[in-house]
């Protein structure tokens, strides 16, 4: 997925310095296995791979479909180096002991996330003793649920937990079980489509909390900050391209999740990737304002026991300047 050896690269590079253009950043010899999933937010990493991109700034990248819940084993076992979750996440690996420093922002949930329930529910206070489908603590949706709840006075104890990854709480509530299911797209758009089976009762448009950073092990990044800064510079060329670009760049990153690239287009409708100058206003501020509340969320679910020790230990601006 997007490799190419040393030689290759040195020769590219090479050839570049002879020609009089600019060499990429000098990354070539360094490989990262990124962890992530199949969240549309994610997808422009996807393009950057599909599309050479990550090869144009003379990186070795692996993206490795790792489950939310098991992404940080991976980080602290080294089995990769960087990992594409929800910001709250990376607060919660934290304070349970895997260091992870954010380095760029990727997305924001604009709807993209959220609650279906049956067509009886009204509000959330008709959930109380529901069977509600979510993925398991510390993941995006265990959380998204906990956060609305808690803004609706009540808490996961007021309900019933079934432990289903996201597709397939979808596709159970679809099926007819449970009272609802928290998920996400491109799944929840499985929901819009069976009007029948139920209602989105909430989503992030309601409740904004979702928002996907990029973050790397700490020892990595200081040994190697140029592949780092090549990282996140792929990942705005990519938003470049998906502009300049939309029906291609919608097919090649629909095909990973093997949906059409207008399937991919109307998933995409629901978030908002975040471009360099979007990133800077976040990490100015917003960043350490929702790490603050999401601690206090956490907290209350009992997904950590401590507050991260140093909220500004957990991310690093200066990728995005």
């Amino acid at each position: 997925m997007g490799r190419s050896t040393f030689k290759v690269a040195s020769l590219m590079a090479a050839v570049g310095l002879a020609v009089g253009l600019a060499a990429p950043a000098q990354a070539q010899e360094t490989k990262i296995v990124l962890g992530m999933s199949g969240w549309t937010g994610f997808a422009p990493l996807t393009l950057a791979d599909k599309a050479g991109i990550f090869k144009k700034h003379g990186l070795d990248v692996e993206l490795k479909m790792i489950p939310q819940k098991d992404r940080h084993l991976a980080l602290a076992s080294k089995a990769i180096q960087c990992a594409a979750t929800t910001v709250e996440t990376h607060v919660a690996w934290n304070a349970n002991g895997v260091p992870i420093v954010q380095i760029f922002q990727m997305d924001k949930s604009y709807g993209a996330d959220g609650l279906a329930v049956r067509n009886d529910i009204k509000g959330f206070a008709d959930l109380k003793g529901k069977t509600i489908g979510v993925d398991a603590p510390g993941t995006a949706p265990y959380f998204g649920l906990a956060w609305m709840l808690s803004k609706n006075g009540m808490s996961l104890k007021d309900v019933k937990i079934t432990t289903l990854a996201p597709q397939a709480a979808a596709q159970a509530f679809v099926a007819g079980q449970n009272d609802a299911a928290m998920t996400y797209e491109p799944y929840l758009s499985t929901v819009r489509d069976n009007a029948s089976a139920g209602k989105i009762l909430a989503t992030t448009l309601d409740y904004p909390m979702v928002m996907d950073t990029v973050g790397c092990d700490p020892t990595w990044l200081k040994a190697n900050a140029k592949a780092a800064q090549a990282l996140t510079d792929s990942y705005f060329a990519a938003l470049e391209m998906i502009k300049a670009e939309p029906a291609k760049s919608h097919e090649l990153m629909g095909s990973a999740v093997k949906q059409t690239g207008e399937q991919f287009a109307k998933s995409a409708a629901y978030l908002r990737w975040q471009d360099k100058a979007a990133n800077q206003k976040f990490f100015a501020g917003e960043l350490t304002a929702f790490m603050k509340d999401a601690t206090t969320i956490l907290l209350e679910a009992g997904i950590i026991r401590k507050a991260p020790e140093n909220l500004a230990a957990t991310f690093d601006a200066s990728f995005i300047k």
